[in-house]
């Protein structure tokens, strides 16, 4: 591993720091009073404190320094004198430790007195310091110049979300975002355990992929020698627990689809799903519209958010739209009589890619999806969808083609969906049944038949209503944020490139092609890169080796490349 100068740098530091007897890690517990957050609330001059954090500034000026400490709730100012931390006799403490072995980024503990300065500011007299630990990389710190301008900030998406730990000590506002992830979290377990509900746990691992219509992950046990999949949802063992005789049944469950990334997706996320007896969709819309205020209200204090340029309320009620009227009303398409060679038709009218795995479902689907979907920015229950699309709901009570389903739409994306369960087991078997015909087309979403689920609903379910409401897209919606990566600790990402060590005529040749736009004539890169014939035939096959260049032939002669 190839050490910058600065990770050299402190690396001899941390010989040093052994060389005076000092252990840069040590074990014992540093037993803290008082956070920043406890000492700025409720400040009180001369009062003794003992903090620990990490070491965020320093402003040496001779035998006095001031510093900026960083506990995990902000920042405060330190003053170390040399005199108030040695003995008259020695002071290494002071002139060695502090001033010439610590760095920017070291957590170390502080033990002092409260006072202000002259200009009001809240500080901390150390009295006596401990190094808790060395840093031996530096942060990424923005820098400030003489007008107050910020720049070279850990902005990068890409290097933020890989190294989250840097991210929130250098962008302490990014915890906020997780601050009130946890309070959203908290409430929904307040607003159903006041019900009465049971919080539970599931299986993870599955050995059939139920409850969604989703391309699984899918692993092999290697005791039973059997396939095993992590689950798609989580649905179908909550049922299974009505079925047992419990009348409300929750999980925040971590959940895999093994299907594309982007900005609102993840191939792992959070649902929160909620299963209550002898309920219907209807009711599950009320209570929804009830949890949703109070969440808003509990992590925001309102009901109205800004979320990016729009202004969404909260507030109960919330229209109620049928997912056939919403098509028709944007697109002009009564699509409720189609079959399913006419819901082709219709879709690829509309610009919508198609293929003949598509049943009616899908198709229904897609359309809404790609044509009407955007248009519900304020909370909406997109309600009554056809049976093709809801294998899992109850058939509608007025229209047999229909379901009791609602999907709740939020800034133009679905934030919840539920169904009045369905309880038939010879209806449910039929459904499964039509979904294996699905798979035998082609579609690799389509669900399988869960045979032990059909055995549990044999045995008799009560009528039911459950949903499922994505815990990421609410913290998303609650805190602002357009990308769920900003609401994941640590989202999926491709593997990281390996650094490459090059050399520097490797490095001169990749500067002259970068200078060049991407791209250089080979004879002319020869040239100004001033190479022997043998230094340059070695460096051009390295570079090609790593994928780095390639040569191309054209009408102008051989051509050399940055690869892509």
């Amino acid at each position: 591993m190839a050490l910058s100068e600065q990770e050299l740098i402190r690396r001899e530091k941390l010989g040093k720091l052994r060389a005076l007897g000092i252990n840069p890690y040590p074990a014992a517990e540093f037993k803290v009073t008082h956070k920043t957050s406890e000492v700025k609330k409720q400040f009180e001059g001369g009062k003794a404190v003992v903090m620990a954090g990490r070491l965020m500034s320093r402003r040496i000026q001779g035998k006095a320094s001031f510093a900026e400490l960083q506990d995990s709730e902000g920042r405060l100012q330190l003053y170390f004198n040399r005199d108030e931390i040695c003995a008259a006799d020695d002071a290494t403490l002071y002139n060695e430790v502090y001033k010439k072995l610590l760095d920017i980024g070291d957590l170390i503990g502080v033990e002092g007195t409260l006072f202000k300065t002259q200009v009001g500011e809240m500080t901390l007299l150390v009295k006596k310091f401990s190094l808790l630990s060395k840093s031996l990389r530096p942060l990424p710190l923005p820098k400030e110049d003489a007008e107050g301008n910020v720049y070279d900030g850990f902005k990068d998406p890409e290097l933020r979300y890989r190294q989250r730990y840097v991210d929130l000590v250098v962008n302490p506002q990014v915890k906020e975002t997780f601050i009130k992830r946890t309070k959203i979290t908290n409430t929904i377990r307040s607003f159903f355990n006041e019900r009465a509900y049971l919080e539970v746990e599931t299986p993870i691992l599955q050995a059939i992929p139920g409850g969604a219509a989703a391309r699984p992950f899918i692993t092999h046990h290697n005791a039973l020698n059997i396939p095993l999949y992590l689950r798609i949802a989580n649905e179908l063992y909550l049922k299974r627990l009505i079925v047992g005789g419990f009348d409300g049944v929750y999980e925040f469950a971590k959940d895999f689809r093994n299907e594309g990334m982007d900005r609102t997706h993840n191939p792992e996320f959070t649902v929160m799903e909620l299963y209550v007896a002898y309920k219907d969709y209807f009711w599950m819309m009320n209570m929804t519209e009830q949890l949703l205020e109070r969440v808003a209200i509990e992590s925001n204090g309102t009901t109205v958010l800004q979320v990016g340029d729009k202004t969404i309320d909260f507030k109960a009620p919330y229209p109620r739209v049928p997912i056939l009227e919403a098509i028709k009303t944007h697109t002009g398409h009564n699509v409720s009589e189609m079959n399913e060679e006419e819901l082709r038709v219709t879709a690829k009218s509309l610009g919508i890619e198609v293929d003949e795995t598509m049943g009616v479902g899908k198709l229904i689907d897609e359309i809404f999806g790609e044509c009407c979907e955007h248009h519900y920015v304020q909370p909406t229950f997109i309600t009554d969808y056809p049976k093709e699309m809801s294998p899992l709901t109850k058939e509608h009570r007025s229209n047999e083609r229909l379901t009791e389903r609602f999907e709740l739409m939020v800034n133009g994306k679905e934030l919840a969906n539920a169904y009045s369960e369905l309880n038939d087991p010879i209806d449910q078997r039929e459904r499964f049944e039509g979904q294996l015909k699905l798979s035998e087309k082609g579609d690799d979403e389509a669900m399988f038949i869960d045979q032990d689920f059909l055995r549990a609903l044999e045995y008799g379910m009560p009528p039911t209503s459950g949903i499922g409401i994505g815990i990421d897209r609410l913290t998303m919606l609650m805190t602002n944020n357009s990308s769920i990566q900003e609401v994941l600790f640590f989202p999926q990402m491709r593997p990281e490139k390996p650094a490459l060590n090059l050399n520097d005529d490797e490095k001169l040749l990749i500067d002259l092609i970068e200078k060049a736009s991407g791209s250089m004539a080979l004879g002319e890169l020869k040239e100004a890169s001033g190479l022997s014939g043998k230094k340059w035939d070695k460096t051009t096959k390295n570079l090609s080796k790593e994928g780095l260049i390639r040569v191309e032939k054209n009408d102008d002669g051989l051509w050399v490349h940055l690869a892509n």
